[in-house]
């Protein structure tokens, strides 16, 4: 006989159609732990002390579930790391002199410790198997507050997206911290990285710039290194960074990310075409480009749409919602160059942290994504009005506004410097049109100088200074990278 269904539907469980547990009994089962091999790890250190040296690189105190257990570890890497002999009779009278001996059990669960394992040969299985536990826990925890927030009518979906990426990856993070790696297996990477370079595979070795002498000096942009490119607004900052993605993109064919928190990704695709193709974008706007010129763009675009660029143009991103999107593309196309148009433009995690911190948070966080992914991030900077108040109006490191910490999580720091938008006569303005500076201020893997590069202001586009002997024909130098 089958059984009454409840009348009122508030009272009937919730079962998915699928057959699957509903999320409240899910809740209602019990955490995965594994008391056991928490014991053995702790009799495994009182029979081998020097085990501790491996243990400690897999487990932290907070990835014992069992109170009892989670400070008597604590006091067993504490003594280790001081120094001290590891014995039962010792653990036994740091407890005492903590006042923690009655709260973990006393004399008959410390017996009881001491004959968990007959031997401590697997002291490294027992606590990867901790870790393991350690971390469905953590994804149970954070899955949970995520729940929370989901029913929380006050909070935004955009907000509950990136606070959930954010927990999520804070445990891939927190646990999956890497081992030391011996140097014979640095050194295998290293000649491999030598060989494909000795074979021209990549010609200075990182991913290139088409800039010709900074990819000399710097050897292009290599992964994990995160380059500031900085300076005061209207000198071109946003145009060399699309040179350079242009480079990447179109040239190199290169999976390529561009955040622009300033531009929108139309206003990008018109510069682009019009920087490519070389016609004045001024007059594109107007509407008053020829029809030689409209085929010009017209055959640029066909070029532009098979290249494996990809813009965000979202005009609020905070780190964790950028660092999503590299990480997804990442996976599905890979990633070769992250390029952020601006810094001081991306969103603080906490609005009420003080300016200085946020930057310094943001830029500590950029560095961190480029490692993670092995990829070269190039991020703008604006700089502070005290450049302008300088003899030559050149910028120096002090001149990144709003932290220091810029300069000193960056791998690469550049400034660009145009001597004719400081000139105050238009005798001095032509005697420099034309001419731009590229200066490398710091440098962590090599040496710093000065790089000359024309500026072509209708077609707002860097290319490389033409040699000295070609100089008096005048025009620009075509190269074959960036014409």
């Amino acid at each position: 006989m089958p059984t009454e269904e409840p009348r009122n539907r508030k009272d009937a469980p919730h079962r998915p159609s699928n057959g699957q547990p509903s999320a409240d009994s899910l809740l209602e089962r019990k955490l995965p732990q594994s008391l056991e091999a928490e014991r053995a790890v702790l009799c495994s250190l009182l029979l081998l002390p020097e085990a501790a040296d491996e243990v400690a690189l897999i487990l932290k105190a907070d990835d014992f579930l069992d109170d009892a257990n989670r400070r008597i570890y604590a006091h067993l890497l504490a003594m280790h790391d001081g120094g001290a002999a590891i014995d039962p009779t010792l653990l036994i009278q740091r407890l005492r002199d903590s006042g923690e001996y009655e709260a973990v059990g006393g004399a008959a669960y410390l017996a009881e410790l001491s004959d968990a394992v007959a031997t401590s040969a697997h002291a490294e299985h027992y606590a990867r198997i901790v870790r393991e536990k350690s971390t469905l826990r953590g994804l149970i925890s954070a899955s949970t507050d995520i729940l929370r927030d989901a029913y929380d009518p006050t909070v935004e979906p955009r907000l509950l997206l990136s606070r959930a990426e954010e927990r999520v990856f804070g445990i891939l993070e927190e646990k999956g911290q890497g081992q030391v790696t011996a140097i014979r297996d640095v050194l295998h990477e290293a000649i491999a990285r030598i060989d494909a370079r000795m074979k021209h595979e990549h010609a200075f070795g990182g991913l290139e710039t088409g800039f010709d002498d900074f990819d000399e000096l710097t050897g292009g942009l290599h992964g994990s290194e995160l380059i500031i490119l900085a300076a005061r607004p209207s000198m071109g900052k946003t145009a060399l960074a699309m040179n350079i993605v242009e480079h990447a993109a179109i040239n190199c064919q290169q999976p390529t990310l561009f955040v622009s928190l300033e531009m929108s990704s139309l206003e990008l695709g018109d510069r682009l075409l019009c920087s490519r193709a070389k016609v004045n974008g001024h007059r594109l706007r107007n509407g008053q480009i020829t029809p030689e010129e409209s085929q010009k763009l017209i055959r640029t675009a066909a070029e532009v749409s098979t290249a494996p660029l990809y813009i965000d143009d979202s005009p609020s991103r905070t780190m964790t919602e950028i660092a999503a999107a590299a990480r997804r593309l990442k996976r599905r196309e890979g990633l070769a160059l992250i390029a952020i148009d601006y810094l001081q433009l991306i969103e603080p995690d906490n609005s009420r942290d003080p300016r200085q911190e946020q930057v310094a948070k943001i830029a500590r966080r950029l560095k961190g994504l480029a490692r993670e992914l092995d990829t070269p991030v190039l991020c703008l900077a604006q700089l502070n009005r005290q450049v302008e108040s300088a003899r030559d109006n050149k910028p120096q490191l002090s001149n990144l506004r709003e932290s220091g910490a810029i300069e000193q999580d960056a791998d690469v720091v550049m400034f660009v410097h145009r001597e004719e938008y400081y000139c105050s006569s238009d005798e001095d303005r032509e005697r420099v049109r034309g001419e731009a500076d590229l200066l490398i201020r710091k440098q962590r893997n090599g040496p710093v100088g000065d790089i000359k590069l024309t500026w072509l202001h209708d077609f707002t586009r860097f290319t490389n200074r033409a040699p000295q002997q070609y100089e008096e024909f005048g025009g620009e130098w075509d190269d074959g990278g960036f014409g």
